[in-house]
């Protein structure tokens, strides 16, 4: 098992949305780094930290898990959605998804100027002011995230 951090904005899809749709499609991704881990290296039951940016102070508030092997992301082909890519072909396509389930709420959100600041998550991802929506997070700091943020808590 891999874990994960993933990056949304919570006025456009919360861990409160999540929790209400029990499970849901992670489209929209256009970045081929993003891309790649979804295609290449998640699985389905990798667990993955949910992490509210574009907020203030961002912060990891929750848990899902990967709920689904990658296929290709319908909105590149919708030329209504904000994530059309005329350049994507349905017979092969040029982005991708994987479902997202949810699996609970932080006792308490783990804010991103405590991650920097604890040596224990010295390296982590998402603290180097990686723009990345989706990354790699060793197992000993989705551990310490978790533990910081008191458990998960399943509403």
């Amino acid at each position: 098992m891999r874990h994960w951090l993933i990056k949304s904005e919570p006025d456009a899809y919360s861990i409160d949305d999540l929790q209400r749709d029990g499970r849901e499609p992670w489209d929209g991704i256009r970045n081929y780094q993003a891309r790649n881990f979804m295609r290449d290296e998640m699985s389905v039951g990798d667990r993955v930290l949910f992490y509210h940016s574009q907020v203030k102070p961002p912060a990891v508030v929750g848990v899902a898990e990967v709920a689904g092997d990658p296929y290709p992301d319908p909105t590149a082909f919708d030329p209504d959605s904000p994530y059309h890519d005329p350049k994507s072909d349905p017979d092969d396509p040029r982005w991708i998804l994987v479902d997202m389930a949810y699996v609970g709420h932080l006792q308490r959100p783990v804010p991103l100027p405590e991650i920097k600041e604890d040596a224990k998550l010295e390296g982590i991802m998402v603290a180097r002011r990686s723009r990345l929506s989706i990354q790699p997070v060793d197992k000993k700091h989705y551990d310490r995230i978790i533990k910081l943020g008191g458990g998960i808590v399943h509403r």
